[in-house]
């Protein structure tokens, strides 16, 4: 088959899982939600259900009190660190998820270690698809996952869209294609680091995923698969590449940048594939 032809059949199959998609959408369009379909990840007391890995740190290890809870939220503070020396953390929900809707608020703080790498300012994310943290190893700085990326406005004149998608380890087709881009930008307009953001994500398996920001759609893409690079130190065998993903962990990102979560909701979302 030659390019032009595999070209095509990407776009056709692209577009019959975003039809079969809306055709649901549209057809539950007049069923009122059930409060009682949401289930929430977060007490809004404790870290109960929810393990942290942060790189040069073993599973478990909470190091500097880098995950917390604050009036009803999870934060990300560094206020207990020195340096941050490399220290990507990961904060992983203790089941895996298919099919969901993820909801959550989340919001900068003015923290940021300023050895961290220049792109982790006003810069944060959910993991999702992502490997069982117990495969994760010490000294591996990334999981392998796809990321709903959370970013706001530097105060450089640039502009800094949110609700962008980034691929640890990963590859997704966008726009009918296999996207090279570690990072997608979405639509999304720039926002203040100091505005509570909603954010959702809906993710069928291991066909359409959508990202939205206050309510509006910014991204769409699918077939999120094992591929890429930016992962390193994993172990080999949990990396096979052109593996679709239709399972994994949910996982809250620190790597530098103070920030805010809240309000973490699911929808299981599996009898609606």
């Amino acid at each position: 088959m030659n390019l032009k032809n595999v070209r095509i059949k990407r776009k056709y199959e692209a577009c019959i899982i975003m039809l079969a998609v809306l055709l649901f959408m549209g057809s539950c369009g007049s069923t009122k939600e059930d409060p009682a379909d949401w289930q929430d990840l977060f007490n809004g007391k404790n870290l109960e259900g929810w393990t942290p890995k942060i790189y040069h740190h073993e599973l478990g290890d909470n190091y500097a009190n880098t995950f917390r809870v604050k009036d009803g939220t999870i934060e990300v503070n560094y206020d207990e660190y020195e340096q941050f020396n490399e220290r990507y953390g990961h904060l992983f929900y203790k089941q895996p998820f298919s099919s969901f809707h993820l909801k959550f608020r989340y919001k900068f703080t003015q923290q940021w270690m300023e050895d961290a790498p220049v792109y982790t300012y006003r810069n944060s994310g959910v993991m999702f698809h992502s490997q069982d943290p117990k495969t994760i190893l010490k000294e591996q700085d990334w999981p392998i996952s796809v990321e709903y990326q959370m970013l706001a406005d530097a105060e450089d004149g640039n502009p800094r869209p949110t609700g962008n998608m980034c691929s640890p380890g990963t590859e997704v087709i966008f726009e009918g294609e296999m996207d090279p881009r570690h990072c997608i930008e979405s639509t999304s307009p720039t926002i203040p680091w100091n505005e509570w953001v909603e954010a959702d994500l809906i993710v069928y398996g291991d066909s359409l995923v959508i990202h939205k920001v206050n309510g509006k759609t910014v991204l769409q893409y699918t077939k999120p698969q094992i591929g890429g690079e930016v992962a390193n130190g994993f172990d080999p065998e949990m990396k096979k590449d052109g593996q679709l993903l239709n399972s994994g962990y949910i996982g809250l990102q620190a790597e530098g940048q103070g920030v805010i979560f809240k309000n973490i909701k699911i929808k299981d979302l599996s009898n609606k594939e």
